[in-house]
């Protein structure tokens, strides 16, 4: 995957520095490698639903009692809420010191959102037909469970998973054991069919790769630059500073080992910019190199797919500051306020999927007085930061996965550098 991600940049470079506009760049991309990226997306996505659904039901159904789904639950309900908080902080603390929307060229500014122009409103048209408020909320337990997954409605898709994985949990019958083993058949085939899909993995990133280095350049990492170094400085601080921090003192394991077994989730993180693309290498990076006890391991993975994003969390924050920033517009400590309570919210609720995140910062940008429009004037550089935030997610959900697990399970428990305590 690593040798695919280098050919591709290489040769996705090249393309654009010296065949610019040529127009067997522009058929490599429509005929070739945009159909095979396309392809191996649709690959991952067509086995997530039941994935997710299967590895759900039977994390919770093995859990055992009640008292261990609880206990399991509310760790990963607080690892989210306080690691995101401390994301969100951060994404506002490095924004209003470094005031990236101040030193923006307007013209520059101008231009892109007039190129984007058709984008933005699409965003904003696709944030106006969701629901939100009491709606929204609503909305997760679902009418139709078939609808909600062929509309990919990840979130309804959860909530029947959980609630079909406590009912198992409680049924002590035959006819249960076996719908359990049956569910779980799914699961393993599931993860056999990923496993041949993962064998084009270092093709398609070498397409992915190549298609967005043709068409930006070294655009993608110098334009809106003030912009996109505060977000990267964000997301390096997080996943560098507060990540093994957190492994040492609450995971109990090396943070050097705990990166080194994950690299192989967050390379396919970064190349796919999808958190729901790559929850089957997570699933697999869990069991075959952390080593963690099944259940819990499942429960959460499948869990913070689309409810611990800490990336989308300080992407969101910063986003929202900086166009603040860029259109004069002041907030107060209460707005921001607003801001980080929203942004915790859209870490937790965002899709997990390519520029999942834009409607909402469209939705909070409306919420605190700044023209939602303005959300097109990042959208030249988001590819390449949903690249990055996305692989802070997957990092953050193992990290989770960890940290949840010390002390669930027996010999199955990661070690890492450091002896992993019994459990109380």
């Amino acid at each position: 995957m690593a040798i695919g991600f280098a050919i591709g940049l290489a040769f996705g470079l090249y393309a654009n520095l010296a065949a610019e506009g040529a127009a067997w760049v522009e058929f490599l991309r429509t005929y070739i490698t945009g159909p095979i990226g396309t392809i191996f997306l649709r690959l991952l996505f067509m086995l997530v639903i039941p994935l997710l659904f299967s590895a759900l039901v039977v994390g919770v159904a093995e859990m055992g009692d009640a008292r261990s789904l609880k206990r399991v639950g509310l760790k990963t309900l607080a690892f989210t809420v306080i690691v995101s908080g401390i994301a969100v902080v951060l994404a506002l603390t490095v924004t209003n010191l470094f005031k990236p929307g101040a030193g923006v060229d307007r013209a520059l500014a101008d231009q892109l959102l007039a190129d984007a122009a058709e984008g933005a409103g699409a965003i904003i048209q696709r944030n106006a037909e969701q629901p939100s408020g009491i709606d929204a909320l609503i909305n997760i337990i679902p009418s139709n469970v078939i609808t909600a997954m062929s509309a990919n409605d990840i979130l309804a898709v959860m909530f029947f998973a959980l609630m079909f994985g406590i009912g198992l949990l409680f049924t002590d019958t035959k006819a249960a054991d076996h719908l359990q083993k049956g569910i779980e058949g799914i699961f393993h085939v599931a993860m056999k069919l990923i496993m041949w899909v993962i064998r084009l993995a270092p093709i398609a990133i070498a397409c992915f790769m190549f298609n967005l280095a043709s068409v930006f350049g070294w655009d993608v990492l110098i334009r809106l630059g003030a912009y996109a170094g505060v977000v990267l400085l964000a997301l390096g601080v997080h996943m560098f500073i507060v990540y093994p921090i957190v492994l040492r003192v609450a995971g109990g394991v090396s943070p050097i080992w705990f990166f080194k077994n994950v690299k192989e989730a967050m390379l396919m993180a970064f190349s796919t910019a999808s958190s729901n693309a790559t929850l089957p290498y997570a699933l697999k990076v869990a069991d075959e190199n952390l080593k963690l006890p099944r259940a819990p391991a499942r429960f959460v993975l499948t869990i913070g797919a689309t409810a611990n994003q800490n990336g989308t969390a300080i992407f969101e924050g910063v986003t929202v500051l900086f166009l603040a920033q860029f259109f004069g517009v002041e907030l107060s400590i209460g707005q921001q306020v607003v801001v980080l309570l929203m942004c915790i919210l859209g870490g937790i609720g965002t899709a997990g999927v390519p520029a999942g995140s834009l409607p909402v910062v469209a939705l909070i940008l409306a919420m605190v007085g700044v023209p939602p429009e303005g959300i097109g004037i990042v959208l030249g550089v988001d590819r390449f930061l949903d690249m990055c935030r996305t692989t802070l997610n997957v990092t953050g959900d193992l990290a989770c996965a960890t940290v949840v697990s010390r002390g669930e399970g027996d010999d199955e428990v990661a070690q890492g550098e450091i002896p992993e305590p019994q459990p109380a």
